[in-house]
């Protein structure tokens, strides 16, 4: 069931992007927001609790739907996977912003392509060159692709039923809303937050890396991997950087034009200057590492009915 949930969301979300922001984000909001009035005093303490009640809320609730649906019958059980994944997962959620920069460099249409990163990124990048607005939407592209994709799959597999996927959205969804306040106001009410995906984010980050590597090139995507990582100010970000760079062969980071200032930031990667040939090829990578994925997880469901 585990496969089939993933092939045929992963289907329907082709046919039909969800609109994410106003399906999944703004309630989601909404309900984190009751945790927040009703905890927050801007102890780390209090978001501890608040983080623990809110997500055993979630998951224990959508394994509960789950096991119903199942006693009714599992073809109940079967969609509701699907429906579940359809909302934490996909593709289409970030990449309508990759395609139409990439579309705006081949036109040769720079300033809308800094305008359209900037509404992706959040920043402001007038001064930004061709190169580093491909830069930066590739990067953007590599850590977006692994958390709408690759760590929701992980925790599908692991967890049963849908829990595993709703377990690290709602998780991804606290250390954005909760953990990145600095505001004093919140105080460290968000610092657990934070935390907590960093530890529930490490193993699927670096199979996610490794899986760049096996269907790029390998040696180069192993020692960017190995010696660029750690010079990335968030880990997890400069691991997925790195080993995406070197498996496409091009750079990364480096110095930007951002918000009126250069912004430094290590170089990653080795090769030739991003543009917009490397932008495709990282939908081809992303693609290829998830092919990848679904067979080894094909694998191992043949070998469990061959076992039998």
């Amino acid at each position: 069931m585990t496969l089939f949930s993933l092939i045929v969301a992963l289907l329907i979300e082709q046919m039909r992007p969800l609109p994410v922001r106003q399906v999944v984000l703004d309630p989601l909001r909404r309900f984190s927001c009751v945790f927040v009035d009703r905890f927050n005093d801007g102890r780390a303490r209090n978001g501890t609790i608040a983080w623990w009640l809110l997500m055993l809320l979630a998951v224990l609730g959508g394994g509960l739907v789950f096991v119903l649906l199942w006693l009714i019958h599992p073809a109940l059980a079967f969609a509701f996977n699907v429906a579940v994944l359809y909302l934490t997962m996909g593709f289409r959620q970030e990449s309508h912003y990759f395609t139409d920069i990439h579309l705006a460099l081949r036109m040769e249409e720079p300033a809308r392509a800094r305008i359209l990163l900037g509404e992706w990124r959040g920043g402001q990048y007038p001064e930004a060159s061709s190169s580093e607005v491909a830069r930066l939407a590739i990067e953007k592209a590599l850590v977006a692709a692994h958390r709408n994709v690759f760590g929701v799959v992980f925790w599908f597999i692991v967890l049963p039923g849908p829990t595993g996927a709703i377990f690290y959205r709602l998780a991804r969804f606290l250390a954005e809303e909760w953990g990145q306040r600095r505001d004093a106001e919140f105080g460290e009410f968000g610092r657990f937050a934070r935390k907590a995906f960093e530890v529930i984010d490490w193993l699927p980050a670096r199979l996610t890396a490794a899986s760049f590597s096996v269907v790029g090139d390998f040696e180069d995507a192993v020692f960017c991997w190995r010696t660029q990582a750690m010079l990335w100010g968030e880990r997890a970000s400069g691991i997925l950087i790195a080993a995406g760079a070197g498996a496409l062969g091009v750079r990364l980071g480096m110095p930007v034009h951002e918000s009126g200032e250069i912004v430094e930031r290590p170089e990653m990667g080795v090769g030739a200057e991003a543009d917009a040939d490397y932008m495709q090829s990282t939908v081809g990578l992303v693609w290829r590492a998830l092919v990848l994925c679904l067979l080894m997880l094909a694998l191992v469901v043949i070998a469990g009915w061959v076992g039998r």
